[in-house]
């Protein structure tokens, strides 16, 4: 299938990248249909929206720098992904890239959970007050060599 990316112009995609979010991600509710696609840099990935080209996302697995991070979403959330097995969640967090770029955060308060095998996903909240909304990812790989 192709698509059209905000970031890299049209692209093929196998049916198996696109997915489904329900009731969207906070903020962008009304579009429900991305597609999760590797980004040029590693270790980012893309997710763009497959209903309105000018909304993407840049995602990051946030045990990259946080291997102690544990979403702590509600059951119920991870009840409505049909969560089978352990492998099946997939964990991102959404990246924000300022003008320095050493100063990019994730947001692991928000973690968007994805069942890899259905190919549904949601944004949550986590309950854990640790988690905030920005973690700067230079600080925390920092802390990690310390």
């Amino acid at each position: 299938m192709r698509i059209e990316t905000k970031a890299y112009g049209p692209v093929e995609i196998d049916e198996r990248q696109r997915l489904h979010f329900p009731g969207g991600i906070i903020g962008f509710e009304q579009f429900k249909n991305y597609a999760l696609l590797d980004a040029r840099q590693q270790p980012f990935y893309w997710l763009q929206s497959l209903d309105v080209v000018e909304v993407a996302f840049v995602l990051i697995d946030p045990r990259i720098f946080r291997p102690d991070y544990r979403p702590d979403v509600p059951g119920e959330d991870l009840a409505e992904l049909g969560q089978e097995e352990e492998g099946d969640l997939l964990v991102f967090s959404i990246v924000t890239i300022p003008e320095n770029q050493n100063r990019m955060t994730a947001n692991l308060q928000g973690p968007l959970l994805i069942n890899r095998k259905k190919r549904i996903g949601r944004q949550s909240i986590s309950l854990n007050p640790e988690w905030r909304v920005r973690h700067v990812i230079v600080d925390e790989l920092a802390a990690l060599r310390a």
